[in-house]
Parts: C-alpha cells; sequence; structure tokens
C-alpha cells in the first residue's frame, strides 16, 4: 500500500493544479473582490473608499463577462450552420451598460467628496464624524 501513494499523490496534485489553473479568471475575481472589499471596509479616506468600490465593481464585471464566453463559440450571427456554438452576448450587453452606470456613479461620489472637502475642511471618515457630534452637541462654555 505505501508503495501506491507516491503514484498517486504527483496524479492528485497535477488534478489540484489544473482545476487551479483552468479557473484562474475567477481566482482573479475573488482576490480583486476581496482587495475592493478590505479597501471600502478598511480605510477612512473617503477617495479611498470609492477606489475600492471600483475594484470591487470591475471584480463583478470580470466574473460577468467570464460566464458570458464559451469555449470554441463565436459571435451570434447565424450562419446556416445548425452546429455552430455561439457565446451568450446579454452578460456583455449588460456590463457595458454597468460600466456606464459605474462611472456615471464614481463622478457624483468625487463630486459629493468635493463638497463635503469644501463643508468640513477633510475627506477623512473620523474627522468628519469628530466634526458632526462636535456641531450636533457642543461643548457648554463653564459659567462665568
Amino acid at each position: 500500500m505505501p508503495e501506491t501513494l507516491p503514484e498517486q499523490v504527483p496524479d492528485q496534485l497535477a488534478e489540484l493544479l489544473t482545476f487551479i489553473g483552468g479557473h484562474y479568471n475567477y481566482w482573479m475575481v475573488i482576490i480583486l473582490m476581496m482587495i475592493g472589499l478590505y479597501i471600502t471596509i478598511s480605510r477612512g479616506n473617503l477617495i479611498k473608499k470609492i477606489v475600492g468600490l471600483n475594484i470591487f465593481q470591475s471584480s463583478v464585471f470580470m466574473l460577468y463577462i467570464s460566464m458570458g464566453k464559451v469555449t470554441g463559440g463565436t459571435a451570434p450571427i447565424i450562419t446556416g450552420n445548425p452546429d455552430e456554438v455561439y457565446s451568450n452576448p446579454l452578460p456583455h450587453v449588460l456590463i457595458l451598460t454597468a460600466i456606464v452606470v459605474g462611472i456615471s456613479t464614481t463622478a457624483l461620489a468625487l463630486a459629493l467628496v468635493v463638497r463635503i472637502r469644501e463643508a468640513f475642511g477633510t475627506i477623512e471618515e473620523d474627522e468628519i464624524l469628530t466634526i458632526e457630534r462636535d456641531l450636533e452637541f457642543p461643548a457648554h462654555e463653564a459659567s462665568k
């Protein structure tokens, strides 16, 4: 029995590496998604939060585009061949729309950051919350 174990291990390792390498686009989606989520949650700077959201959004785009690709598929143009395999164009069309919406949302977010900077003098979330708290609950002056 121990003699067959070393022969099985390389086969299993090769299968694992083939599985991981064959799905590299999904691994990249997961990595980018986690990076974007981490940046969004961990950073206090509003610009960095917007960048994190854009990275997260790009990973979602990659996921949908990856799922829309069919191996050996062609553009969905009818050629008369009944055995033709087509790639689904719907995910690509939806992603084009999502990219436009994402750019618009990013522009709006950046405009809001500019207004926040003008109003509070900072774009750090902790400092903004402190300023808002001080405005809402002003310190009482000592009696004269």
